[in-house]
């Protein structure tokens, strides 16, 4: 399995697998990988050529910097999980910079509303910092097709929104 860490890696090795012609599967995260997330994996494996899984804790979906200094991070953890499980080929593991290389600063979306409801209610810009980073890793992945868990219902209607 891959480990990349940057972005310039990244667009090297999505580049030669785009000239084998080679089908990618992705399932962003932000780490803390379990159960769920494989499940993601063998789904993204049975449906393309290649799976890549990116681990990115994201700044701009805490509204408190508290939230994001406590968030999980066992990096370590998640590599050998990864590695273990037999079914990703890449893991990307950005940056800020790589993500955010000018000002680290979500894009404003639209989400008919569905962005003030519910956890919304609480954490004004919690959507906009997620469609900024989907829309950011699909720009750098390129897949073919994309892989999220159901456990957060808001989220996912807003991903499927975007």
């Amino acid at each position: 399995m891959e480990v990349i860490k940057n972005r310039k890696v990244l667009q090297d090795f999505i580049e030669r697998q785009k000239e084998m012609g080679k089908r990618i599967g992705f399932a962003p995260t932000m780490g803390a990988l379990h159960k769920g997330h494989l499940s993601l994996y063998e789904e993204a494996r049975k449906e393309n050529d290649l799976v890549i899984s990116s681990i990115f804790v994201n700044p701009t979906q805490f509204n408190n910097p508290e939230d994001l200094e406590k968030y999980p991070r066992d990096i370590n953890r998640d590599i050998l999980i990864l590695q273990n499980s037999g079914l990703v080929d890449a893991v990307y593991i950005p940056e800020v910079a790589d993500i955010y290389p000018e000002k680290t600063e979500s894009q404003h979306y639209d989400f008919d509303g569905l962005e003030n409801e519910m956890e919304g209610k609480s954490r004004p810009g919690h959507f906009d910092g997620v469609g900024t980073v989907v829309e950011e890793l699909f720009r750098q992945v390129q897949p073919d097709s994309a892989y999220f868990g159901e456990k957060d219902f808001q989220q996912l209607a807003i991903i499927k929104k975007w």
